[in-house]
């Protein structure tokens, strides 16, 4: 993906919205395998120093403050060197205020030395309310103020922003013309983009481009049971059983229920998700994106006859269902590709039902839920539930609502035994179709 590893540095005064933007920007780069990581000075600091007293520890006159505070931060950088460098890590991500042009030079430094790319993200907000919000969603919830009540701490972190804001040197497009970055101001109302270098970079840029803060919840559910469900038979383009559009019906009861403001509603373009969009009530969009995933040569089989036609496809499949492709088909790894336009569009969105597939919801709910590529394909998934999902500050609240209509299981559990070194099979090797 990258010719050479990428180090992505925050630039901003505390509760701008530097780990969140970290967080997101880390868990959005895996999920298009990317391997990255992110390293937050904040927590190197807490390690450090045990028991945080007060704002007094980030005065600029504070000479063991500052101290420490430096070796934290070089600490986490021989950590990125680390992953960067010997654990294949591809783009680091170091979280941290770095305020002033010096830190920013020896970030620069440090990253000329050893080969990597540098990246800056600042993030700049002048907006009392949103950072005041910032501080009681975000920081209240820190280690540093389990000891003291809401007003106490809410005063104390005003006072370490104002510790910063003498000697905060933002990012400056005549200063810093030869830098890369991307300054986002008030939470994205506008943005300065700054000589992006590479393929990475322009999609770093292009997502922060469309991810924003305001409330909403996204809605996740496969179509109604359809026939082939019923028979145990994989893809094809069925319709629904009469349990399915049973299902279709009480979804519809349920989304009215909800009364949801301004809700979108997308579904694939398979007949199942289409029918249950139907019943529902509510106008939608078609999106092929959101299609399940191809099977192939394997379309409308069941898995006892893919075992008994193919056996080699079916061992594979069972080494590393991620990244296993169907003869004339998809992988979950193809999936996750098709489904990138998607993501960007429900990031940018505020409510959505999007009726899918399992494979589909797979994909998008380890993206939601951070999970790796080896958990993606056996995330649960069943027929007639709703996932709903609100993103809050560092992840997604998951609320799961059963809408008691049966249906058949289609889940097939991970392998308990899988193949091992002693019984190595190549990719490569197709068996005969």
């Amino acid at each position: 993906m990258t010719n050479c590893p990428t180090l992505i540095v925050t630039v901003g005064l505390p509760a701008r919205g530097k780990t969140y933007i970290s967080k997101k920007l880390t868990r959005y780069l895996n999920w298009i395998d990317v391997p990255t990581k992110e390293f937050n000075v904040g927590q190197y600091r807490r390690e450090c120093v045990k028991i945080y007293k007060s704002f007094e520890f980030f005065r600029p006159d504070n000479e063991e403050g500052l101290k420490i505070r430096k070796q934290c931060a070089l600490a986490a950088l021989n950590d990125v060197r680390q992953f960067l460098m010997d654990e294949g890590g591809q783009v680091a991500v170091f979280d941290a205020t770095n305020t002033t042009r010096e830190r920013r030079e020896t970030i620069l430094r440090f990253a000329e030395q050893n080969g990597f790319k540098v990246f800056f993200v600042e993030s700049v907000c002048e907006d009392p309310d949103v950072i005041a919000e910032n501080i009681v969603q975000v920081k209240l919830g820190s280690p540093d103020y389990t000891h003291c009540n809401t007003e106490e701490a809410v005063a104390d972190f005003m006072k370490r922003i104002k510790c910063y804001e003498n000697s905060y040197q933002p990012l400056d497009e005549e200063l810093d013309g030869d830098l890369s970055f991307i300054k986002i101001i008030d939470v994205g109302r506008r943005y300065l983009v700054n000589r992006v270098q590479d393929h990475i970079q322009s999609r770093i840029v292009y997502y922060l481009m469309n991810i924003h803060i305001t409330p909403r919840s996204i809605y996740l559910c496969r179509h109604g049971e359809s026939d082939l469900n019923i028979k145990g038979r994989i893809g094809g383009d069925s319709g629904l059983s009469a349990k399915g559009q049973e299902f279709a019906k009480s979804l519809g009861q349920f989304i009215q229920s909800q009364n949801i403001h301004d809700l979108k509603v997308w579904t694939s373009q398979m007949k199942r998700t289409i029918q249950t969009a139907e019943a529902v009530g509510v106008p939608y969009e078609q999106w092929k994106a959101l299609n399940e995933i191809d099977a192939g040569v394997c379309e409308e089989l069941m898995y006892e006859e893919i075992q008994q036609r193919y056996p080699l496809e079916f061992a594979l499949r069972d080494q590393d269902k991620y990244r296993y492709r169907y003869p004339k088909g998809e992988s979950y790894e193809d999936l996750v590709q098709r489904l990138e336009p998607v993501i960007m569009e429900l990031e940018r969105q505020e409510n959505v039902l999007v009726i899918c597939h399992q494979a589909v919801m797979r994909c998008l709910l380890a993206y939601f839920l951070d999970k790796t590529a080896e958990e993606l394909p056996y995330l649960k998934c069943p027929l007639h539930t709703v996932l709903k999902l609100t993103p809050v500050a560092y992840g997604c609240k998951v609320e799961s609502v059963c809408l008691n209509v049966d249906a058949v299981n289609t889940h097939r559990d991970r392998p308990s035994v899988r193949l091992t070194d002693t019984q190595p099979l190549s990719m490569s090797h197709w068996s005969c179709l």
